[in-house]
């Protein structure tokens, strides 16, 4: 079976709904029926996401706290 995912292990993502925009590495992929789940790690909490909701670009004006509208 070949897998092809958008992001890597060991790749600094952000999730698109974080205020702050904190880095998190990709630690584990998992693959299930609803599709593929990434472990981000940032400082010593794991978290679990689906690709949607990550980002390979920091959200700048999120982070500042600029209302984007």
């Amino acid at each position: 079976m070949d897998i092809k995912t958008k992001y890597d292990l060991g790749q600094l993502v952000y999730l698109i709904t974080d205020s702050e925009q904190l880095d998190r590495m990709i630690t584990g992929i998992k693959v299930n029926p609803n599709g593929l789940v990434y472990t981000l790690a940032q400082g010593v909490n794991e978290t679990y996401h689906f690709e949607i909701e990550l980002s390979s670009r920091r959200n700048i004006v999120k982070a500042l706290g600029i209302n984007e509208n």
